[in-house]
């Protein structure tokens, strides 16, 4: 498992960052959408739906509906119109439910676990502020230094990474207060305080080394850590629905890895909490 693991993600990481960097816009819009329908599918097997190609209508229809809605050219993205502000406080506010969620489990699924409306809603609101924020981030400044937002992606992605593996070692060795034990019984609180401190290390080189503004240190350092949270947070949501489902993985796509929520379900958080604050503070 370990040796598929490493060898996927060496096949993949490469094919993202270059995804990232060089696809063009219209390009990137399309590839994304396509990840982020795949992870609709994957959320279907959490709503218990009788045929899973019917389930996906209403998320198709929505994110189709939202791309007709928000003005989506890089030009519209990058002047950050009202409604898309709105889209990021939705997103915003739905990780602050979704880990109120996580943390009370099982106590929190009576208020769920029966209702297919509910879980469909909770999967809409994870992965369309998923799929804008990462459009609205790669979009920044984008007329005058075309590879800016490509940079604001790839740091968020290095600051998951980092808290992951930061989270693993540390919470390997130091771990002994459960975060949410009904969850995930391996994630402990020490293992989030040395996830955040070696993401916000690696954050702050990474914006200098790739020359990233930001208002100041201490903006870089609040927007740092409150992603980092939410990240752990993310991870911590998809394990409570797929606890509730009885799956052990959201599929099978990514040898070793799982599926696509498995390898995106941090960043579902991550990546519209960090354009949230980044674009409305700095």
């Amino acid at each position: 498992m370990l040796k598929q693991r490493i060898i996927t993600a060496l096949i993949l990481a490469p094919l993202v960052i270059a995804g990232i960097f060089y696809l063009p816009f219209p390009a990137f819009v399309f590839a994304l959408a396509a990840v982020t329908l795949a992870g609709f599918w994957e959320w279907t097997q959490f709503v218990d739906a009788k045929s899973r190609w019917g389930a996906m209508i209403v998320p198709t229809l929505v994110l189709g509906g939202s791309m007709a809605w928000l003005p989506m050219d890089v030009t519209a993205l990058s002047e950050l119109a009202r409604s898309h502000h709105y889209m990021l406080a939705v997103g915003g506010l739905w990780w602050l439910v979704a880990s109120l969620l996580a943390i009370t489990y099982p106590a929190s699924a009576t208020l769920w676990s029966k209702a297919t409306s509910l879980k469909y809603l909770f999967g809409l609101l994870t992965l369309i502020p998923f799929f804008w924020g990462v459009l609205m981030l790669r979009a920044v400044n984008y007329a005058e230094a075309p590879y800016h937002g490509a940079k604001l992606v790839l740091l968020v992605c290095i600051l998951v990474w980092a808290a992951d593996t930061g989270a693993y070692f540390t919470g390997k060795r130091f771990g002994k207060r459960k975060m949410a034990p009904s969850v995930s019984p391996n994630k402990t609180i020490e293992g989030l305080v040395g996830g955040a401190t070696l993401a916000v290390l690696v954050t702050w080189g990474s914006a200098a080394l790739m020359d990233i503004p930001f208002g100041s240190l201490g903006s870089l350092l609040l927007i740092a850590v409150i992603t980092v949270v939410a990240s752990v947070l993310g991870d911590l949501v998809e394990s409570m629905f797929k606890r509730a489902a009885g799956v052990k993985d959201s599929g099978s796509i990514l040898p070793g890895h799982g599926g696509i929520l498995d390898r995106i379900d941090s960043l579902t958080a991550a990546l519209p909490v960090f354009a949230l604050l980044y674009l409305w503070l700095v």
